[in-house]
């Protein structure tokens, strides 16, 4: 990232120009002095005193022009050899290769110093986008190519002719189990595409965000019974002017997550507190916890943490990107909080209006 300067090094830089603008011209109406006062003293020139001045000006003028075009002409060929750099550095990223640095030194002030700097952030930052490019690809085809292998697999053992009708229905259950993963994917990766598109509406409406969270546990009543877990709801009466369907998706992930993650007889409370301009839900387990290591990246695309030690090694690691971006859109903040062992509480943190709506719904 560029850099601003500061106003000490700004005037710094002001200060070192008009300095050297005094000494060039310094240097060339001294000269002038001394050149004339050496004529005069040689020749005999009965002129006014003013004349005498207007010359010594007019010839200080025309050794300042000379110094200039000296100082030119001697600079020229460096400049040439600085902006030959510049170009050759913006062809070589126009053909996809990014480690460009130029000017490591610090040897280039002003303006050209501040276009070589642009010319190394803008490769800095391609080369870190082309890394994501390349490990999204690569955690794509991974993913992808599990179930593939699988399906392929199972396919080709059911066309043995001494399979039992069990082994058969097993087959196919398996298939169909990795059919599903394989549309989930697809899905999550399209909802992920659509929400980082600049296209994306958020299109907001006023709703009762407590009534929402009520009704999606209430949806996740037999998960949490079947584990005989403890659901508790602390539900203040709170109304948001937000995309409903876009937040659903949020509550339902990080819910199901505390549900899936937290051993039998456990518990898990949600809570929901209103500000004055802000709005805080928040999902805790007594589940397994996640490492310290993986809360760092736990929210990046397809990242899995160690399936021994953390519950984000469970599925395709897209639910939370989708997460974190559906929050970033509603300008908040998601954060996480957990011990291994002891459990997980999830933070998400939503300006209380964002905007009237339309309409109200």
């Amino acid at each position: 990232m560029k850099r601003r300067l500061s106003k000490f090094e700004i005037a710094l830089r002001f200060a070192g120009s008009v300095s050297m603008v005094f000494v060039i011209s310094g240097l060339a109406f001294s000269l002038a002095y001394w050149l004339t006062k050496w004529f005069y003293a040689r020749h005999e020139v009965s002129l006014p005193e003013y004349a005498l001045q207007l010359i010594n000006w007019g010839l200080g003028i025309f050794l300042l022009f000379m110094l200039i075009a000296v100082i030119n002409l001697l600079t020229r060929p460096k400049q040439r050899a600085v902006w030959t750099e510049m170009m050759d550095a913006l062809k070589r990223m126009a053909k996809g290769d990014f480690n460009v640095s130029l000017d490591r030194d610090k040897k280039y002030h002003g303006q050209i110093g501040a276009f070589i700097e642009s010319i190394n952030d803008m490769a800095h930052e391609l080369k870190q986008v082309e890394l994501l490019r390349q490990e999204f690809i690569s955690n794509v085809s991974h993913e992808i190519q599990s179930p593939l292998t699988s399906i392929r697999g199972f396919a080709s053992t059911l066309q043995r002719e001494d399979l039992s009708p069990e082994e058969q229905r097993h087959y196919l259950s398996i298939i169909e189990k990795e059919t599903t993963r394989l549309s989930k994917i697809s899905d999550n990766l399209l909802k992920l595409t659509t929400l980082e598109s600049e296209q994306q509406q958020l299109d907001p409406r006023r709703y009762r965000l407590d009534a929402q969270l009520e009704s999606i546990v209430l949806a996740c009543e037999p998960q949490w019974l079947e584990k005989e877990l403890e659901l508790e709801l602390a539900l203040e009466e709170t109304e948001i002017v937000a995309n409903e369907e876009m937040l659903s998706q949020v509550w339902v992930n990080l819910i199901h997550n505390a549900i899936k993650f937290t051993p039998a007889r456990g518990s898990v409370k949600v809570v929901l507190k209103r500000a004055e301009n802000e709005i805080k839900v928040l999902i805790m387990d007594t589940g397994i916890g996640i490492a310290p290591e993986d809360q760092l990246r736990m929210f990046e695309r397809f990242y899995k943490g160690d399936k021994q030690r953390t519950r984000t090694a469970d599925g395709s690691g897209l639910g939370l990107s989708i997460v974190k971006k559906i929050v970033e859109l509603h300008h908040g903040e998601i954060r996480v909080e957990s011990r291994l062992q002891e459990g997980s509480t999830f933070e998400v943190v939503l300006p209380h209006f964002m905007a009237q709506p339309s309409d109200s719904v």
